[in-house]
């Protein structure tokens, strides 16, 4: 991709497995200079590969086939330790501490061809697509509820959240999390599992509830998609 200006953190190492992943984060902090600083501070020990500024201006930090230090304990589809499978792209926003806004349309659609790319380059599916929030649960919110997956969804960058036909299973709460389990996520502390859900795919009610929408949008995402997804 042209326009992508390096940036270089000292913070990685060698990579121990081929890239299977694309983790979105937003950074949480004051200002987009404030983030840049602690991901090239070797004393912080984190990074990313790419960090996308609200203007759009895309940098570069960590080389691809080096592992960044973005994704921490992490859980996705049985694999651990994600950082050394992933792509971690840093979305400039104050998040919820200090401010937590809509993404504007310019990092939005900076984000979109960068995260085409990669996901062509490495054979990506859309389900391997996900949020720090998804791998990491019970310690992460990003990039939240108002990250627009909708728009990545329609362009085949994410999984879409299902919105018609929906048939509720009536399954049992712990029916549920073992379904949650098989989709993907880590479901040790449930609630924070449940949240994640609901915060990446119903994002306007997040309460924690196993309810029949929560139920009939998680039965939808297991039914058989197409292949490669």
């Amino acid at each position: 991709m042209d326009g992508i200006i390096d940036c270089p953190s000292p913070n990685f190492d060698e990579r121990d497995r081929p890239v299977s992943l694309i983790v979105l984060h937003y950074t949480g902090m004051t200002d987009a200079a404030a983030a840049i600083d602690r991901l090239r501070d070797p004393e912080a020990k984190v990074s990313c590969h790419y960090l996308i500024a609200e203007d759009g201006q895309v940098l570069r930090m960590v080389p691809e086939d080096k592992r960044a230090w973005h994704a921490g304990r992490s859980y996705w589809r049985g694999m651990t330790a994600l950082n050394g499978s992933s792509i971690g792209i840093e979305i400039v926003n104050p998040g919820h501490e200090f401010g937590y806004r809509p993404f504007p349309d310019q990092q939005i659609d900076a984000l979109i061809p960068l995260v085409a790319d990669i996901k062509e380059r490495h054979s990506i599916t859309r389900g391997n697509i996900v949020g720090h929030s998804d791998i990491a649960p019970a310690r992460k919110q990003d990039p939240g509820e108002l990250f627009p997956w909708g728009r990545l969804a329609r362009l085949r960058l994410a999984l879409p959240r299902p919105t018609r036909n929906l048939l509720d299973p009536n399954w049992t709460d712990s029916g549920f999390l073992l379904a949650l389990e098989r989709f993907g996520y880590d479901v040790s502390d449930p609630l924070a599992a449940v949240v994640a859900f609901q915060r990446r795919f119903r994002p306007e009610l997040i309460d924690g509830t196993i309810d029949g929408e929560c139920r009939a949008i998680l039965l939808a995402l297991l039914l058989p998609r197409p292949q490669g997804d």
